[in-house]
């Protein structure tokens, strides 16, 4: 059995905190699609959707090595996926951020949004093949990597909001 029970407070607290920003985001891209014109589309995809993908990441790390009776090799399979998985997605998602009409990416996106989040899903597979020889190290590496990623989509969520008031619609042909 994995030793989890040190590391239970950390999971419940960031998981509970991604788990409510997905339902701050929720809202938000609610009363914004009243507003917005389908141009905005393709933004949202390269944009809102990482964001509810990063959160999603978090909520389900937390919510994966929360279950009881976990074996080592259960862990570290769970995260290797999660890790591959989130790696594979964040590689995609540079041709829809260069996709997007009307506004070009920049460096910070490139760092808030490929760089820093393929940085925790690296880790995240790396706690997941570590797993099996340093548990310790592995728990260590996935905290990182999840909080990370919450801070992340924190980062991302913000910048969006802040986007959409300095940019109203109209303001850029929407």
């Amino acid at each position: 059995m994995v030793q989890l029970s040190s590391w239970s407070n950390f999971f419940v607290i960031i998981g509970s905190a991604a788990g409510a920003l997905i339902g701050l985001q929720f809202v938000v891209i609610a009363l914004l699609s009243s507003i917005r014109a389908q141009t905005a589309a393709r933004g949202a995809r390269a944009y809102a959707t990482p964001t509810i993908v990063f959160f999603s990441t978090v909520l389900l790390t937390a919510g994966t090595l929360s279950m009881p009776n976990q074996t080592r090799g259960r862990v570290g399979v769970e995260l290797l996926v999660i890790g591959v998985a989130g790696a594979i997605y964040v590689s995609q998602l540079g041709r829809h951020i260069r996709r997007v009409e009307g506004y070009t990416a920049d460096r910070g996106d490139w760092l808030w949004f490929q760089i820093l989040p393929l940085a925790a899903f690296l880790g995240l597979s790396t706690s997941g093949a570590v797993m099996w020889s340093r548990p310790g190290a592995a728990l260590d590496i996935t905290g990182v990597g999840a909080l990370l990623l919450l801070f992340v989509g924190v980062h991302n969520a913000w910048d969006g909001a802040v986007y959409m008031v300095v940019n109203p619609p109209g303001s850029r042909g929407d």
